[in-house]
């Protein structure tokens, strides 16, 4: 039997199938169909499913997926061994919870900073106990790129380019990227070495949908040797949450 995970994020929703702990597939999409639920339960033998969501809206075939499988909804008391001291347990996004629980179960006995490059930039941390604290959050590459854009009067719409490699601009789109990637990259260096001055043998851990890109752009920095890039980090939470919660 299998384990059915849907991730339901700003952009994308992404699905996985674990038996345990053994990631058996993952796909992502802009519109998830039931018929490609169906499918999966039929294929793999999937008895039970989660759902997380960072949206209000409701999709129509929750109902009927119910009505296949054992389905959870992940919230914010399902922590699966993580100590969350947040003082807004209810207001924490559910992805960095989740993320979170992710790197705890990979990890344990270890503490792991875990960077989530999305929609928006997130650093979690949790120490080697399983107590969860906080974090930071920040725009993400796209978010900053528009933000330029809509809050300016002639600066362009352009994307972010992995080639771009120089420490400044010569002309307005080379220094919009010098301005957005370098300084997510300064960010991102700041915030490891923060952390890591209290916390020496932390984790680095890179994941969400930007991450390869910045796993790139991070290449020659000094902390790359010891950053972990974990890009199924959330899924491998929620199915932590999931055998947990059943346990």
């Amino acid at each position: 039997m299998a384990n059915l995970v849907i991730d339901i994020g700003n952009t994308l929703t992404k699905i996985a199938v674990f038996r345990q702990d053994e990631l058996l597939h993952t796909a992502h999409y802009s519109a998830l169909e039931a018929g490609t639920l169906f499918d999966l339960i039929d294929q793999y033998q999937v008895n039970k499913a989660i759902i997380s969501s960072v949206k209000k809206e409701t999709e129509n075939w929750r109902s009927e997926l119910a009505k296949k499988v054992d389905l959870k909804y992940f919230n914010a008391e399902m922590t699966a061994g993580v100590h969350n001291q947040y003082k807004t347990p209810q207001t924490l996004g559910l992805d960095r919870l989740a993320a979170v629980i992710g790197a705890n179960q990979l990890y344990r006995g270890k503490g792991s900073l875990v960077i989530d490059a999305g929609t928006a930039i997130t650093y979690d941390w949790v120490d080697a106990e399983g107590n969860y604290f906080g974090g930071s959050i920040s725009p993400g590459l796209n978010m900053r790129y528009k933000a330029l854009n809509y809050y300016t009067g002639a600066l362009p719409l352009i994307n972010a380019d992995e080639r771009f490699n120089d420490f400044y601009g010569n002309d307005t789109t080379s220094a919009m990227r010098s301005g957005v990637q370098n300084g997510i990259k300064y960010e991102m260096n700041g915030f490891i070495e923060s952390y890591q001055k209290s916390h020496p043998e932390l984790n680095i851990i890179l994941t969400g949908g930007d991450s390869i890109f910045f796993d790139t752009l991070l290449k020659n920095s000094i902390f790359a040797p010891y950053i972990k890039n974990e890009p199924y980090l959330v899924l491998k939470g929620l199915n932590a949450a999931i055998q947990n919660n059943n346990d």
